[in-house]
This record gives structure tokens, C-alpha cells and sequence, in this order.
């Protein structure tokens, strides 16, 4: 067996900087006409924008962009210029930040085939020298030969579109694009389809502009909750309010951070506004987003002074439990189960679910902290990472490890609690081995989750995983002092006898015989209850 890695020190998770709320618009046959033809006409100057940019690649710099803001200024307006260029801008960035993590999956994945190729047939790996196991077939040796160069080809092209700053964006979403093609298979008509792909190429986003009314002057939502959109110049006829505005009939009602957004629009500090279509509800949306100086960050100590609720991520469910400060179980394990199948639609509803009832168990338990495994899968995952285990492989791929980071931090920080990050080592492993035996009970059957939920909880808290350390050196007396790790004085079970252990504790006692192993008070020494020897008063005992 290999050496251990080192454990990384617990922090705290910063809390997030931006927030967003959403509400429905319940517009008319007038609003879906003048919204629908708005957004087609900024959409495809967004398209045009981006195939410019995109053309640029590298060479892109600040007197490009301007150039660009300019001709879009001339059939819109100089505020709608703003808002395509910057989502141009942010939309390339990001695809060119796939691309370098997909030519960092790439390049990882030929060198562990590569690896693997050289080795014998059969081979075993050795973790302590980090060489890897060769294929178990010849079959397998060749599909694998033969995956090898399709990725070898992928990583040229790659690189030569990372080279020439090429990026391939589909705006309206790549799947879509490719459902078109396969519409019998997903049972959608041409016309179903065509109008899926038309909403979701509308452009209806606008940042926000502190200082000017209400936050924003290109999509402005009053207190009151009256919408109204800044036309572009070459669609100022559709205007039914001064100044080339159009004003909608529907009313915004947000709930979510209602209050927030109030003072922001009242103060006329910045809100950014993005109007979008739900072809498959059949509904509109107006989304409310603005930025928010981040909260201060609790130090370490201080958000554990309270105890902490450990959590492990599953596939279908969260398994928590609830520390004090000493690392002792407190009360009962929780889970909270989510299903992962459906839409997307669905899984981030039950992820949504199963988080705010973990919230409200943690400020129930009056814990100021939750502490959660650092997972990150993306770094070398895939076939060779995981071998030929095909269900692990698929375990992985659908654990929503991001999805859930994110969103525990943002709800976390909505209800006052700090989210802690321990290194995800061992921590399964060693909870099963020194916390799932010791708090199973007649009533309760402990799960390897629950164990490892507690690992958590104690390396976030700074205490070592195993219940006990190891005795003093002398003997089982305190010589040489205390143990370094003990329970607490209102910690459940702290009393109890540890198992006993099979075979005789001493040369004159056989096995199962003599004073029960359990029995504390068996062992003689003066002053212990188990002593029933009656002396007269003044007299002292001869010897210890």
C-alpha cells in the first residue's frame, strides 16, 4: 500500500457576490408581438456581433470593441451596444475557458492510455511506484489503441483552434442545434422546434446603470412593477410611451428578495433585467440580478465555536449529523433524499428541496457553521481514471457536485451559516472503520454515509477521525498524562465500556471466565466502588 497524501487544512467557503430573482410575466397578445420582434431584431445583431468577434480571435483589444459598440450604435441605440458587446465578450471568454479545460482533460487522458499501452497485458499496478495496471485483453488493448489516436486527433484540432483564438459557440445551445436532426426520437414537430430555437436566440438583457432611474434605462421595472423597454432606433414605431419606450401591460411582482431589490431601484443603484420565453410552459420571465459587496467571511474557529452539521454528498441523498465542539455525535443522523431523474427543470428543484430542509436542520441544531468534502471530479475523471467499474463511472457523471456546491453557498449565506470545506481524503473509509460499529444501537442502524458524515464533521472541527487516540506510553495510568482526544462531559455513551476483545486479558484468567470485561468496577484499586471493605472510623489502610 501506497504512502497517504497529505490532508489539506478546513476553510471557510467565501459567500457569493451576486444575486438574482425572478418573476412571471403575465403579458398580452400586444406584449408577446412588440417583446417577440424586439428580441429577434437584437438577436440577430447579437449573432452578427459574435461571428465578428469570433473572427478577431486574439488579436481582439479595446479599439476593436469600440469599433464594434459603433456599428451596432447606429441601428440601435449606444446603451443596447453596450449590452450585446459585453455578452459577446463574456460568451467568447467562456468558450475559450472550455477550451482550455477540455485541452486539459485531453491531454491527461493520452498520457494515462499512453501509460497503460506500454504496459504488459495483465499487469498489476504499483500505487507506491505510480504505475498503472496495463489492459486486461487484447480486445481491450486495441479499442483502447484505437480510442488513443481518436483522441490525439481531437487534441490537434483543439489546439489549432486554441492557436488561431477560433471558439465555436452556437447561440440558442449546441443541443438544440442538434435535436433539429433527430426530432422523431424526441417526438417534437419542425414547428415545435423552429419556435424552441427562435425563443432561445431572442436577445432581452440589459445591464444596469447606477445613478440613472430605478437602476436601469435600457429595461426599466418600476416600484410599482410597471416593465418598460428602451426601443432600438429602427423599431422606435412600436413605442406607446415617450422618449421611444415601450411600455408593457403586465405587472412584475418579484417574491424572492422582494425587499432587496426595492431599496436598489429606490436608491437607483444598479439592476440588470433579462426577458426571456419558456416555449414549453408557455410563459414569460423577467430575471432581476444585481452585485452585492460580499459579506465578511467568519474566521474558522469562530464558526465552529457552536459544534457544526456534517454533511456527505451522495448520488440520491444528503447524510447529515449533527457535532459539538469535541467531535461527538449529536442526536440523530438526518438524510435528505433528491431524484436526479427528469428534466433539468426537476433535479434542480429537488436539489433546491433537499438543501433548504438541510438548512433548517442546522438552525434548529443552532449551529452557525456546515461542513462539506472539498469533491472536485473533473480533473482527470473518465474511462481511465475509474477503470471498467461502469456503474462508478455513471455515479459519477451524474453527481451534481457543482449544482450542489453552489447552491448550499448561496442558501447557506441567505440564512446566516458558514459552509466549511475539509479535504475529502479517507474520509468514508476511516469513518466506517472507527465511527459506524460504535454508534449502531439496537434502534439505530448506522449507515457507512452517516460515518463518514461524522469523518467530515470532526476534521472540519480540527480533531483527529479515529474516537481514541492511542494510550501513554508508560501504561493505561496518566503518568504521562491524558489522552489527547476525550468526549465531553455531555457527550451520549461516553461511559460505556469499549467491546471486549476475544481470549484472555491475562495469563490467569481463560477465556469468557473470571470478572465480566465490561465491569469497570472489577479492577481493584483503592478508593474504586468496586472495593466493599468496611473499616472502623480512624483507621487507615496499610497499603495502597
Amino acid at each position: 500500500m501506497g504512502e497517504l497524501r497529505g490532508i489539506a487544512a478546513p476553510f471557510v467557503v467565501p459567500g457569493p457576490t451576486g444575486v438574482s430573482a425572478r418573476a412571471r410575466l403575465r403579458v398580452s397578445a400586444a406584449d408577446v408581438a412588440v417583446l417577440t420582434e424586439v428580441g429577434r431584431f437584437l438577436g440577430s445583431l447579437a449573432s452578427k456581433d459574435l461571428a465578428v468577434r469570433s473572427r478577431q480571435g486574439p488579436a481582439h483589444d479595446a479599439g476593436s470593441w469600440a469599433a464594434r459598440k459603433r456599428a451596432l450604435t447606429e441601428v440601435s441605440s449606444a446603451r443596447w451596444a453596450g449590452s450585446i458587446t459585453k455578452a459577446t465578450h463574456d460568451q467568447w471568454a467562456l468558450a475559450r475557458r472550455g477550451q482550455a479545460a477540455e485541452l486539459t482533460w485531453l491531454r491527461g487522458q493520452i498520457t494515462r492510455i499512453e501509460a497503460r499501452l506500454a504496459r504488459p497485458l495483465g499487469a498489476r499496478a504499483d500505487r507506491r511506484a505510480g504505475v498503472l495496471c496495463g489492459y486486461a485483453t487484447r480486445s481491450e488493448w486495441h479499442a483502447k489503441a484505437r480510442r488513443l489516436r481518436c483522441l490525439q486527433n481531437r487534441l490537434v484540432a483543439l489546439q489549432t483552434d486554441w492557436a488561431e483564438g477560433r471558439v465555436r459557440v452556437v447561440r440558442g445551445g449546441k443541443k438544440l442545434a442538434h435535436l433539429r436532426h433527430h426530432l422523431e426520437e424526441a417526438g417534437l414537430g419542425e414547428e415545435s422546434w423552429r419556435e424552441r430555437w427562435s425563443a432561445a436566440r431572442l436577445f432581452l438583457a440589459a445591464d444596469g446603470e447606477s445613478g440613472k432611474r430605478c437602476g436601469n434605462e435600457t429595461i426599466r421595472v418600476t416600484a410599482t412593477g410597471r416593465l418598460s423597454v428602451r426601443l432600438p432606433a429602427a423599431l422606435t414605431h412600436l413605442a406607446n410611451a415617450p422618449h421611444g419606450r415601450y411600455e408593457s401591460d403586465a405587472a412584475v411582482a418579484f417574491t424572492h428578495r422582494a425587499e432587496e431589490w426595492r431599496d436598489r431601484i429606490a436608491a437607483d443603484r444598479a439592476v440588470a433585467y433579462r426577458v426571456h420565453h419558456d416555449v414549453t410552459r408557455g410563459r414569460w420571465y423577467v430575471t432581476a440580478s444585481w452585485q452585492r459587496p460580499a459579506a465578511p467571511m467568519l474566521p474558522l474557529p469562530t464558526a465552529l465555536a457552536r459544534g457544526v452539521v456534517a454533511v456527505d454528498m451522495n448520488d440520491d441523498h444528503l447524510a447529515a449529523w449533527r457535532l459539538d465542539v469535541h467531535g461527538n455525535p449529536v442526536g440523530e443522523p438526518r438524510r435528505f433524499a433528491y431524484d436526479l431523474s427528469g428534466s433539468a427543470p426537476h433535479r434542480d428543484a429537488q436539489i433546491r428541496h433537499a438543501l433548504t430542509r438541510l438548512l433548517h436542520y442546522a438552525r434548529r441544531g443552532g449551529v452557525a457553521a456546515i461542513a462539506v468534502e472539498d469533491l472536485h471530479f473533473a480533473d482527470g475523471a473518465g474511462r481511465e481514471q475509474y477503470g471498467g467499474n461502469k456503474r462508478f463511472r455513471r455515479l459519477v457523471s451524474r453527481f451534481p457536485t457543482a449544482r450542489l456546491r453552489e447552491r448550499l453557498v448561496s442558501m447557506a449565506a441567505a440564512q446566516g451559516l458558514a459552509v466549511v470545506a475539509v479535504d475529502p481524503a479517507y474520509t468514508s473509509r476511516w469513518g466506517a472503520e472507527h465511527w459506524r460499529q460504535p454508534l449502531t444501537t439496537d434502534t439505530r442502524r448506522t449507515t457507512g454515509h452517516d460515518a463518514a458524515a461524522v469523518a467530515i464533521g470532526r476534521r472540519a472541527l480540527g480533531h483527529p477521525i479515529r474516537r481514541r487516540t492511542a494510550p501513554p506510553p508508560h501504561d493505561r495510568s496518566d503518568r504521562a498524562g491524558h489522552r489527547t482526544v476525550q468526549a465531553g462531559p455531555e457527550a451520549r455513551r461516553r461511559e460505556e465500556t469499549r467491546p471486549r476483545l476475544s481470549g484472555p486479558r491475562t495469563r490467569s484468567v481463560s477465556p469468557g471466565g473470571g470478572v465480566k470485561a465490561g465491569d469497570q468496577c472489577a479492577h481493584h484499586r483503592w478508593g474504586h466502588t468496586a472495593e466493599q471493605v468496611r473499616r472502623s472510623p480512624g483507621t487507615l489502610p496499610l497499603g495502597p
